[in-house]
């Protein structure tokens, strides 16, 4: 009986509290953002029954640590994210007793490695970029051993890219696009030397630490998480790279152009069809125990995952976004329309 007065007593104060907040709160991955405020806006101008929701880019890694604070005014209702949710976040969000999470997957994005229009031409492979960035790399052919990477120069990577200081501008560790680079374009590469791919078996420790670890010594430098940044630092120097989402450099095309990794273009179609490898699956997660007080989460989910939003012909994607197989948009369509709480 104490347990259920707790119980009440704890969910009319929640309500007493959230009511006071009018705005849907959002916070998280700056690949999103662009994405999340163009619906923000969109969903305001066409309900005048709620006000548009309020996004603020702090990184995935950031956004779901704010998620996951708690419930109540001061946590945001919607986290977006350029990765999915990881085990430890969900431990932290039930530990601060935010239980009820739904997952709704909006589409997909490349991670491009770009740089000034005004710059040379690059085609990069992933072991490249794994050479280029890594903090440890293999010191010689034939010892199956690595030391630290002192590479400056791409020529000193592959004798047959231009002789041009490494400088590539990047999202920091807080990043979704910084974890999806390192998991899939440096791993990728990484995986091209035999012995280390082998190494995963025997120590996998190792062989992440080796992979997955970005140096610190100057060639990498972090932008933080506002692309724009890494626009200007690309016109100021045409030499340099940066790293960030394809709707990024979809939308600033007339500034800067992506390098062919791989032997691929970064293309909507490539991308699209997976033939471009570097992509990943963009999410939010919303607090479902806030729905029904803050006014208008529910009304949100819906716009967002609709056939007008991110449908194939919907407005995102004319923004850069890789829409979701007819199947999986029906499922996330559903999951909106009945609050069902994600599984992992």
């Amino acid at each position: 009986m104490k347990f259920l007065t707790y119980l009440l007593f704890f969910l009319v104060s929640l309500s007493t509290d959230l009511s006071a907040r009018e705005s849907i709160s959002i916070v998280g991955s700056s690949t999103v953002y662009p994405f999340s405020t163009t619906v923000a806006e969109e969903f305001g101008r066409r309900n005048d029954s709620f006000k548009s929701p309020i996004v603020e880019s702090t990184g995935s890694g950031g956004g779901l640590k704010l998620f996951c604070s708690g419930m109540g005014p001061n946590s945001p209702d919607i986290t977006n994210a350029s990765r999915r949710i990881k085990q430890k976040e969900i431990s932290l969000c039930e530990s601060n007793g935010v239980k009820n999470i739904i997952e709704i997957k909006i589409g997909f994005d490349g991670i491009v490695f770009a740089n000034s229009k005004k710059g040379l031409n690059l085609e990069l492979t992933t072991n490249d970029i794994f050479l280029a960035l890594a903090d440890e790399v293999p010191c010689g052919l034939q010892d199956k051993v690595t030391c630290k990477n002192t590479s400056k120069l791409w020529s000193d990577v592959n004798s047959e890219l231009p002789n041009l200081p490494i400088v590539v501008y990047g999202p920091p560790p807080t990043s979704g696009t910084r974890d999806a680079f390192v998991e899939i374009a440096m791993t990728s590469g990484c995986n091209q030397i035999k012995w280390i791919k082998d190494l995963k078996k025997t120590n996998k420790n190792e062989w992440k630490k080796i992979c997955r670890t970005i140096r610190e010594d100057g060639p990498y430098i972090e932008a933080g998480e506002n692309d724009n940044l890494i626009i200007q630092k690309l016109n100021s120097n045409p030499d340099s790279f940066g790293i960030f989402g394809f709707s990024f450099l979809d939308q600033n095309n007339d500034q800067v152009k992506g390098a062919k990794i791989n032997g691929v273009n970064p293309t909507f179609d490539a991308i699209a069809d997976g033939e471009y490898k570097i992509s990943r699956s963009l999410f939010f997660y919303v607090k479902k125990d806030h729905i029904g007080v803050i006014p208008g989460i529910q009304e949100f989910l819906l716009h967002f995952v609709s056939e007008d939003t991110i449908g194939e012909d919907g407005y995102l994607i004319d923004k850069g976004l890789i829409p979701l197989p007819e199947d999986e948009l029906m499922k996330y369509q559903n999951d909106a329309k009945s609050l069902i709480n994600m599984s992992y």
